[in-house]
């Protein structure tokens, strides 16, 4: 049987335990910020109007992560948008069904926010990623580009 999952916006409690999903190599190279450089950017991150960081919750740890921004507009006679970005499950705990947990919950508060569209940007490498945003119902659309600043 498997242990019910519960999704709910993070609290600074919850760091130590994002950071760690945030360390599989896949992420930022294993890199992260330390506990209290999390602390302080969490809370300033309190201060956006619509950017939530979200856990899911199974046997008591938490096992996956995302974050979400609820973006206003003006374009789309002023139909917000929104973005899920870091998303990440546990390694001994994909294949599960947690992912697509998170995905459908992000998916719905968009929703419920009004939102026209969810969109998500993965690195062109990961296949197995795409795959999985594909089987939810994403579509690729257009290029996303960035530059790197630092």
């Amino acid at each position: 049987m498997t242990p019910s999952l519960d999704i709910r916006s993070a609290t600074a409690d919850d760091l130590p335990d994002i950071l760690r999903l945030y360390a599989l190599p896949e992420f930022d190279d294993g890199r992260t910020l330390s506990l209290d450089e999390a602390r302080n950017r969490f809370e300033g991150l309190r201060r956006y109007p619509d950017y939530h960081i979200y856990v899911a919750w199974q046997a008591r740890r938490i096992v996956g992560t995302f974050a979400l921004l609820v973006m206003e507009k003006l374009n789309h006679l002023g139909t917000p948008s929104a973005i899920v970005d870091d998303v990440i499950v546990a390694t001994e705990c994909r294949s599960q069904g947690i992912g697509r947990r998170m995905m459908e919950h992000a998916m719905q508060l968009a929703r419920q926010k009004g939102c026209y569209k969810l969109a998500l940007s993965t690195n062109v490498k990961r296949a197995e990623a795409h795959r999985f945003y594909e089987s939810l119902g994403f579509v690729r659309h257009g290029y996303s580009y960035i530059i790197n600043l630092d």
